[in-house]
C-alpha cells in the first residue's frame, strides 16, 4: 500500500510540475501566489513521495502527506463545483463524487502506510 501511495504522490508531483498553467484553473483564488504554491506542492509531492518509502522519514512524510491531502481539498471541491476541465479528467460527478468521498481515505492511507495509526488493523 505505501509503495502505490508514494507512486501516486510521484505521479501527482510530475503532474504540478509538467502542466503547471492547467492545474493553475482549479487552484482557489484566495491562494496567495499560486504558480509558486503550485510549483511548491509539486515538489513536496515527489518529496513526499520518497520520504513515504525511506524508514527514518516514513513517519514524517505520512503526516505531511496527510496534512496535503487536507489542504488541496478546496481545490478539488472548486474543481467539481465549477466544473473545470482538465486534461484527461472529466468534469463529471461521476469522477468529482467519489475523487471528493476518496479524499478522507487518502488521508487515512497516509497515516497508515507511515505508522502513524493502526485503525482498523490493530498490531498485537
Amino acid at each position: 500500500m505505501r509503495w502505490i501511495l508514494a507512486a501516486f504522490y510521484a505521479a501527482a508531483g510530475v503532474a504540478h510540475l509538467a502542466v503547471p498553467d492547467k492545474l493553475l484553473a482549479i487552484t482557489p483564488s484566495w491562494v496567495p501566489f499560486p504558480s509558486q504554491v503550485i510549483l511548491i506542492t509539486g515538489v513536496c509531492e515527489i518529496l513526499g513521495a520518497a520520504a513515504l518509502v525511506t524508514r527514518p522519514l516514513r513517519r514524517w512524510a505520512g503526516i505531511a502527506l496527510a496534512a496535503y491531502a487536507i489542504c488541496v481539498w478546496p481545490a478539488n471541491f472548486r474543481h467539481a463545483i465549477d466544473g473545470i476541465d482538465l486534461p484527461y479528467i472529466a468534469s463529471s460527478w461521476f469522477y468529482h463524487g467519489p475523487r471528493l468521498a476518496f479524499q478522507p481515505v487518502l488521508i487515512w492511507w497516509a497515516l497508515f502506510c507511515s505508522g502513524v495509526i493502526d485503525w482498523p488493523w490493530r498490531r498485537s
